[in-house]
């Protein structure tokens, strides 16, 4: 790759099931330059998401076919017409999945990093960024977790799995449990991140199994999943319980099982609220959210649990390996050195 060539990652085809490489393509253009009111942005890391397999079904709000896809960015400044951004800034944006955008501050997200010292950059797309703002906002918004009650996770291992975890113990939780889909990430769960208990979802039934990790219930159930998962947390979930429902891994790839748990008046006999959550509609959470982790991320309590995939000409395959759940935490691209 030329400093004179951006590229990018195009999607060509829309998947059917489980998406493959040939559903993208990678695209070489001339680098742009910023006209008034914008900036040339040289891209320094990528996220990749599980939200973006949603999208490329199409549809409205989904991604059009044949143009560069977009996702959580961080990136320096090249050039500036923006009188708010200067050459060498910082700033977080979501024209990823190419090496170089053009962007306008406060537009689509588009935001100068206030640069914390000791803070790693990989945080900007982790726990400081989309999955650790989603993992904040269900936890003290949508289900307003009290310290001393008790936490079930799905997906665990997962960006926001991990950022839910470390921001529960944060926040008080007595015992976080957590569903993974392997014996090393159920390891990785109760051994490294402190999880109290976990288990591996193939394992068995998973309603049978947070029975037994929780014997006498939850408090609050963070679901990223859907499915058993949900129907096993209304089971274990005590009167007044929570459920802030995050996404639907188990529906993303053409899987369009039922996602209302067979159980699911329960919801009405133990009083317990369900309720959605949508990063967008929680932005106004980020420097609180900064204010409550830099401390933590300096003193190395909080870690920025990264899978990071050096290269660019590996986004899609960094995609697909997230899709398999081959991350630990958040999955991520580095572009260059």
């Amino acid at each position: 790759m030329t400093t004179n060539t951006a590229h990018a990652v195009h999607q060509i085809a829309r998947p059917t099931g489980f998406p493959t490489t040939t559903d993208f393509t990678y695209a070489a253009s001339p680098v742009p330059r910023p006209g008034p009111g914008t900036a040339l942005v040289e891209n320094l890391l990528l996220s990749v998401d599980p939200y973006h397999r949603g999208m490329m079904d199409g549809g409205e709000g989904g991604f059009e076919l044949n143009t560069p896809l977009e996702g959580r960015s961080v990136g320096r400044v090249l050039a500036s017409r923006d009188p708010g951004l200067r050459e060498g800034d910082l700033v977080f944006h979501r024209a990823g999945w190419r090496t170089h955008a053009l962007v306008t501050l406060g537009v689509d997200g588009t935001r100068k990093l206030r640069g914390h010292d000791g803070v790693p950059l990989e945080a900007y797309l982790s726990i400081l960024g989309g999955t650790g703002l989603t993992a904040y906002a269900a936890l003290t918004r949508t289900a307003a977790l009290r310290s001393g009650e008790d936490l079930f996770v799905s997906a665990a291992a997962g960006g926001v799995g991990t950022a839910t975890g470390h921001i529960a113990r944060l926040l008080g939780a007595r015992r976080i449990i957590g569903s993974a889909g392997s014996a090393a990430k159920v390891r990785h769960l109760t051994g490294t991140l402190g999880f109290d208990a976990a288990f591996d979802y193939h394992d068995g039934p998973v309603g049978e199994q947070l029975a037994q990790a929780a014997p006498d219930g939850i408090d609050v159930y963070v679901d990223n999943v859907g499915g058993d998962h949900l129907e096993g947390a209304i089971e274990a979930l005590r009167e007044y319980g929570r459920v802030a429902w995050v996404g639907a891994i188990s529906m993303y790839n053409g899987d369009r099982s039922p996602a209302a748990p067979r159980n699911l008046l329960e919801v009405v006999h133990k009083s317990l609220r369900l309720e959605g959550v949508l990063v967008r509609n929680h932005t106004n959470l980020q420097e609180e959210l900064e204010d409550f982790l830099v401390p933590h991320l300096r003193s190395g309590r909080v870690g920025t649990d990264t899978t990071v995939v050096q290269g660019f000409d590996r986004t899609v395959e960094a995609f697909l390996g997230m899709l398999r759940g081959d991350n630990l935490g958040k999955m991520l691209v580095r572009i260059g050195a």
